[in-house]
């Protein structure tokens, strides 16, 4: 049965509230950000991640996804946007035969494990390949046509677990913040609409919605 659950439970989020606002987070910033390059990686935090490093924070993660499905050692396991691969890594390291599809060369490049260059929306894997596959920060950047094919690609290249993080919102201010916030976030949906949409798209697996309340943000 497919559930609301939050498998990255204990990553680390910042205490005081994001401060969200027109003039935080410009177009020029979404356009640096668009690259999925150097800049969205590893630049300044206002176009991206602001460094993103393998900090230890990916292994409880990891332990945490292998308890809630109960995982055995050499458990299929595809990350689909695996960014620089640190949580591949750190699934690998637990016993898991975990890979990672990556669109960004400049991720790939800075990966400790090898990733396979492939968009959201076409996995070049086989029909019931993984034991999981976890799609989290690459459904809701796709318009939703594409959004409905990622959606798809996890379900056909799984054998039933999966997990996805979606940007919903209940009210207009809920989405303007969402989309203050975002830099690469496009579709953004009600709860009920994402329902909706997994539906739609024959998705069965588990998800998260990434909230206002769930990222803590606050108006300028």
């Amino acid at each position: 049965m497919a559930l609301e659950l939050d498998l990255y439970a204990g990553y680390p989020e910042p205490k005081e509230p994001r401060i969200v606002g027109p003039e935080l987070r410009t177009i020029h910033n979404r356009i640096a950000a668009s690259y999925r390059a150097k800049e969205f990686y590893d630049g300044d935090r206002i176009n991206g991640y602001g460094g993103m490093k393998d900090d230890g924070r990916w292994v409880p993660i990891a332990a945490n996804i292998i308890r809630t499905y109960e995982l055995k050692p050499n458990s299929l396991v595809l990350q689909v946007g695996a960014h620089k691969g640190f949580l591949v890594k750190a699934l690998q390291d637990q016993g898991m035969k975990a890979m990672g599809s990556e669109p960004s060369h400049y991720a790939r490049s800075q990966s400790p494990v090898w990733l396979r260059n492939a968009p959201f929306t076409r996995l070049p894997f086989q029909d019931r390949e993984f034991d999981l596959v976890i799609g989290a920060s690459c459904v809701y950047t796709l318009n939703l046509p594409d959004a409905i094919k990622c959606l798809k690609e996890i379900q056909r290249v799984g054998r039933g677990h999966a997990w996805v993080t979606l940007a919903a919102a209940e009210t207009p201010e809920e989405v303007m913040m969402l989309r203050y916030w975002f830099l690469l976030g496009t579709t953004i949906l009600k709860r009920e609409e994402w329902i909706a949409v997994m539906q739609h798209a024959g998705y069965v697996g588990d998800w998260r919605f990434d909230t206002v309340q769930s990222l803590n943000l606050r108006l300028a």
